[in-house]
């Protein structure tokens, strides 16, 4: 089995190499631990901006040509703008590896912002923001999480109009330059590659990018927000959304979630499906998930129903997650134990999927960790661990949004 290289590059790069000599291509991801979070308050947006024109022009090459050079490698390339980091995944052959890098380091390291291409960026992102209104889901998600994570981690990645309408080029010149260095890079490859080619082929290209030291590695404050509010909407159906503190994705109990939410809402075994939707049939879609910024954990549920059955919808879904730490049958959690193993069993068959996942690793760990320890860790958690842990994380305080013609009973009466 091959093992994992993690260093250092002179030129201040963090990188992990997984060498898997059966595949035939080759993923590597550069983060950039620059997001959301970094963005001036008056400026939100301003990362996604950045990210999305990046690869319109170079000192070399205008954004046609760059994009020209990257289909001539067959490289399947793409990037996106997260809360802590703004990524660059891409896969191609093995033997068009150095050229991709070659190709990103141009884009990141000599980008030009055209002003027409500015222009664009933030007419497009306007665009995507009004369409937000016609995504009840999407909408509800932004609302909540502003509202859960607070003005920092909550922001979301499109931005506000009234800051878009007042960025100009400068502004990302300024954020490129402030935040885009080796320093602040994390990169995972994986593939057929050697890891020490790998390093020298991101040694040699990122050399002297900047020679600031580490940074973006600090932890951003969370601003939990425990109330209700409503979001007035003309919709036929009525969106719910709640969340309440969990655990990061280094805590100790982190597994343990997992598996609690993997018994809640872990495909159509999960008890919000079976319960909400099958038996009571009071949903059009139900789900609970997770989301881990460095440093923090949020539990999400979240479901659609008709208007008059939100009241009845919010009470099922609140009984649903208090009866978790009520009653556990084995048969649950073997089936939901079962089902996070075999996605990532799943996952560790995709290149891509490795290799993000390797990411994410140097991003909340800063080491790798093998996938066996991973399932270890699940295989493990008991019925008892999960009781331990929903006594230790209740859900006391809740943030809770809803969308749509009317708001829950619980704030009317605070009305």
């Amino acid at each position: 089995m091959s093992s994992t290289v993690h260093a250092e590059l002179p030129c201040g790069i963090e990188y992990a190499v997984l060498p898997l000599p059966q595949r035939h291509i080759v993923t590597f991801q550069i983060r950039v631990l620059a997001g959301t979070c970094s963005e001036p308050a008056d400026c939100l947006g301003l990362a996604g901006l950045v990210e999305d024109a990046l690869d319109k022009g170079t000192e070399r090459r205008s954004g046609r040509e760059l994009s020209d050079a990257f289909d001539t490698i067959g490289a399947a390339n793409r990037s996106g703008t997260g809360r802590e980091t703004t990524t660059f995944t891409c896969t191609v052959l093995p033997e068009h590896f150095e050229k991709a890098v070659e190709l990103h380091a141009e884009l990141l390291r000599t980008p030009t912002f055209p002003e027409d291409a500015v222009r664009v960026a933030v007419e497009l992102a306007k665009q995507d923001l009004a369409s937000l209104e016609d995504d009840a889901q999407g909408l509800t998600d932004k609302l909540l999480s502003r509202q859960a994570f607070g003005p920092i981690l909550g922001r979301h990645e499109l931005g506000e109009p009234e800051c878009l309408d007042k960025t100009r080029r400068e502004d990302l010149v300024r954020h490129w330059r402030s935040h885009f260095h080796a320093g602040r890079m994390l990169v995972s490859i994986v593939g057929a590659l050697d890891p020490g080619c790998a390093a020298d082929v991101f040694e040699k290209n990122f050399a002297g990018f900047d020679d600031r030291q580490r940074a973006g590695r600090e932890t951003y404050a969370l601003d939990f927000c425990a109330r209700t509010t409503h979001r007035p909407k003309e919709l036929e159906q009525e969106h719910i959304g709640f969340c309440w503190p969990g655990v990061s994705a280094t805590h100790d109990d982190f597994p343990v979630q997992q598996v609690a939410l993997g018994i809640l809402s872990g495909g159509m075994s999960g008890r919000l499906f079976t319960e909400v939707r099958e038996r009571l049939g009071l949903v059009y879609w139900v789900a609970a998930s997770q989301d881990t910024p460095r440093g923090h954990g949020m539990i999400f549920v979240g479901a659609s129903t008709t208007p008059e059955r939100c009241d009845q919808t919010f009470a099922v879904l609140i009984r649903e997650v208090d009866r978790l730490a009520e009653h556990i049958e084995q048969e649950e959690l073997d089936r939901a134990v079962t089902g996070i193993v075999a996605n990532q069993d799943t996952r560790g068959d995709s290149t891509r999927a490795r290799c993000g996942d390797l990411a994410s690793d140097l991003f909340h760990f800063g080491r790798p960790i093998p996938i066996e320890e991973k399932v270890a860790k699940i295989q493990a958690v008991t019925i008892g661990d999960i009781q331990r842990y929903l006594k230790a994380h209740p859900r006391d305080k809740l943030s809770v949004v809803t969308l749509g013609p009317r708001p829950l009973e619980r704030m009317r009466n605070e009305e």
